[in-house]
């Protein structure tokens, strides 16, 4: 059995429920889907805890500003077995499926292209969609964070605000038809997969890959921030036949969220 691996998750300030970023949650699916012993490291969302944690660790900047300069991202991964640091999810769900080849393998050798091709299409296809489902998801995840990640937290993601937002921020037709747009991407994402003709519940057919972890783990942000009794989450698990809803079932078995220990710096 190998030594745990040590996987760097960002926090919330809520005990029971402390793993919420979509980019985070591709890395634990993974890990739990493989079976691999790991500890969760927590780390608040601010830009200096993030620096220091991965350096400290040595894993390399992955993000790119406008200006060209770089800067560190969670995910990230430190493997006693190999003394690797990795960050950034895809990087470290390739790592994994070679590094472990007895585990799943979620990125099938003659579907890597297709699962790089798939992250650059995923978000632009269904962009207008997703910026409506932002209005909603973004301000409710900054009041699940502690001061200092959500002061991070709000300054590098502009909350809406105005007469509008306040529409569609209640409960309401306008909010209604924000959602509705958003289930529209939904549907888009459900056009891909039954392109054949087949009503294939996952992207490799009747296996989770790496392009389901990806969509799970989006879904995931938006119903631990909005609540699993929302009616928001009730949409999604309603839309396209009942598709995303079954989908998500699959992905319930995966997700364990250790107590793990706070980030020394």
């Amino acid at each position: 059995m190998p030594e745990p691996i040590l996987f760097y998750d960002l926090t919330t300030k809520n005990a029971s429920q402390k793993a919420w970023s979509p980019n985070t949650w591709k890395t634990r699916y993974c890990l739990n889907i493989k079976g691999l012993p790991y500890k969760t490291i927590w780390v608040e969302y601010t830009l200096e805890d993030i620096t220091a944690i991965s350096r400290k660790i040595g894993a390399v900047a992955t993000e790119k500003r406008a200006d060209g300069s770089f800067y560190h991202t969670l995910p990230a991964i430190y493997d006693p077995n190999t003394k690797t640091a990795l960050a950034d999810s895809a990087a470290i769900v390739r790592y994994l499926d070679k590094t472990y080849p007895d585990t799943p393998r979620l990125i099938p050798f003659e579907t890597d292209a297709l699962h790089a091709a798939f992250a650059h299409a995923l978000r632009p296809s269904i962009t207008p969609d997703l910026r409506k489902m932002r209005e909603l998801v973004i301000p409710a995840t900054a009041i699940v964070l502690s001061p200092r990640s959500e002061a991070y937290f709000r300054a590098t993601h502009p909350m809406p605000s105005g007469p509008e937002f306040d529409e569609i921020s209640r409960p309401g037709p306008k909010r209604d038809e924000h959602w509705a747009g958003f289930l529209g991407g939904l549907y888009t994402i459900t056009q891909w997969l039954e392109a054949d003709g087949t009503n294939k519940l996952f992207f490799l057919g009747d296996k989770i890959g790496y392009a389901d972890v990806t969509v799970a783990a989006f879904l995931t942000w938006i119903r631990i921030v909005l609540g699993a009794d929302s009616k928001e989450w009730t949409a999604v698990k309603a839309a396209d036949g009942g598709r995303w809803g079954r989908f998500m079932e699959a992905f319930e078995k995966y997700e364990t969220v250790d107590a793990g220990e706070d980030a020394v710096l």
